[in-house]
């Protein structure tokens, strides 16, 4: 069938809301529970009526409409969120190269989506997943200047013969995954001899779960930008600016200037202080639209006068069963690293404790950053093979003593023991323990990146 307008396109697509996919299907796909990608086969061929194909074109081509189909789920807090990414189409590297955003494939196929949202539950048979919403995306003049630069930065990346070193972390919303199931999934570049893993754009899985917050939950957000700032700065310039007349400033100062009380031990002080010196006081860091879009995450870095923190920096508590039996691509540190970007807000102790008794915190700024591939598949890789191979072997516990009591020591991979990153105790205290793939019980361990690293990493 040939859909004639988008008018008509839309009223289609609302029929299926409420409907499963085995009420709609009518070719017996939904009876093979492991094939991929066959929901969206499902809905193009039974419901919308159209012969499967692998066009460079739109599906529906007259109209410049993309179809997806493309799954959420619903948080233990109640919340929803996407599942996956929403992987588009494959990177030809030859190609890209010659295009200009507006000519490129990804702006040719993808510049309008129509998004239909189901219900993915555990445990259910694809068959009673539900068709909740359908909807027409088109990007907004923001995301639009933002995905632009995203665009410029991939294609920069494999002009400069690094489409091996792409990341997912490099960019804000448009992303390049990996496409393929194995390693053997690679693709030749045209300006170095290193093939590249095949990748596709991707609307990353943030940006999708906070369009279904708003699509589908009717969520508000608050947003910190516009499309005037970002035609002459990048994302991060805007960020920049808008934090750069406080640089140089005490706590009390901005406490003083802003009018607001200010608790460095406070568990919400990094929340506080970023909306504060956005002038969104009291929103949710959760609810600023660019950074749930991008999947920015917050640390504070506090330097000593020496310029390096006192403190490694944490991060999520491990689980050794899924360490010792998951595989690299897989893993949770590789994905984190790869697909996060984390917004360091930075502050540093000017003078020594002796010359500065209370301490006082200056507001040095802020350094919006990713982990390079080179590191993580370098250095980050080699950590976590040994940390799975001791995992395997058997952990070794010794108890040794410590002042007038005694500690227990293992042999993961400490602190130093790379220069980039290290497993060390997170817990409440010594007793709160998780048990080891060999049964022994260990202090509750996290992923800690090295404080010479990150002094290292946002050189202000």
């Amino acid at each position: 069938m040939i859909y004639e307008s988008e008018t008509q396109l839309l009223y289609k697509a609302k029929e299926a809301e409420g409907l499963t996919f085995g009420e709609i299907d009518k070719s017996g796909r939904i009876t093979n529970e492991n094939a991929k990608g066959h929901l969206g086969q499902i809905i193009e061929e039974s419901f919308f009526g159209y012969a499967i194909n692998s066009i460079a074109e739109a599906d529906f081509e007259n109209l410049g409409i993309e179809l997806k189909v493309t799954p959420i789920k619903t948080n233990k807090n109640g919340s929803i969120s996407a599942k996956e990414r929403l992987v588009l189409n494959i990177i030809n590297y030859h190609h890209e190269v010659t295009k200009s955003f507006r000519t490129s494939s990804f702006w040719s196929k993808n510049q309008s989506l129509l998004l239909m949202f189901y219900e993915w539950i555990p445990e259910v048979k694809r068959a009673d997943y539900r068709i909740l919403k359908s909807h027409l995306h088109r990007f907004s003049e923001e995301d639009l200047e933002i995905i632009k630069r995203d665009w410029e930065m991939i294609v920069s990346k494999i002009r400069d013969g690094k489409a091996h070193e792409l990341s997912e972390g490099d960019t804000v919303y448009l992303g390049a995954c990996t496409k393929g199931a194995t390693k053997k999934s690679v693709r030749s570049q045209p300006y170095s001899e290193i093939p590249a893993m095949q990748r596709a754009y991707s609307l990353k899985q943030s940006y999708m779960s906070t369009l279904a917050r708003k699509v589908v939950s009717k969520e508000t957000m608050v947003s910190i930008s516009n499309a005037s700032q970002l035609k002459t700065q990048s994302f991060e310039e805007m960020l920049q600016t808008k934090f750069s007349s406080y640089i140089g400033k005490t706590l009390d100062e901005i406490a003083q200037e802003k009018s607001i009380e200010i608790n460095t031990k406070s568990k919400g002080f990094l929340q506080q202080f970023i909306s504060t010196l956005l002038n969104i006081r009291g929103t949710s860091l959760n609810d600023i639209e660019e950074f749930s879009k991008a999947n920015i995450q917050f640390k504070t870095v506090r330097l000593e006068p020496n310029g390096i923190p006192r403190e490694h920096m944490s991060f999520k508590n491990i689980n050794f069963n899924d360490w010792a039996s998951e595989d690299w691509e897989e893993s949770w540190i590789k994905q984190n690293f790869e697909e996060t970007k984390y917004l360091f807000v930075v502050f540093e102790y000017k003078e020594s404790e002796k010359v500065n008794p209370q301490r006082k915190l200056f507001f040095k700024g802020i350094k919006l950053w990713n982990m390079p591939m080179q590191e993580i598949e370098g250095r980050m890789k080699d950590f976590w093979s040994l940390g799975k191979q001791t995992l395997n072997e058997g952990v070794v516990l010794e108890r040794r003593p410590w002042g007038s009591s005694y500690r227990i020591s293992n042999n993961l991979p400490g602190p130093s023991s790379n220069g980039l990153c290290h497993v060390r105790p997170k817990a409440k205290d010594g007793s709160d323990k998780i048990k080891l793939p060999g049964g022994q019980m260990i202090t509750k361990q996290a992923f800690w990146l090295d404080r010479e690293y990150i002094a290292s990493a946002i050189s202000l």
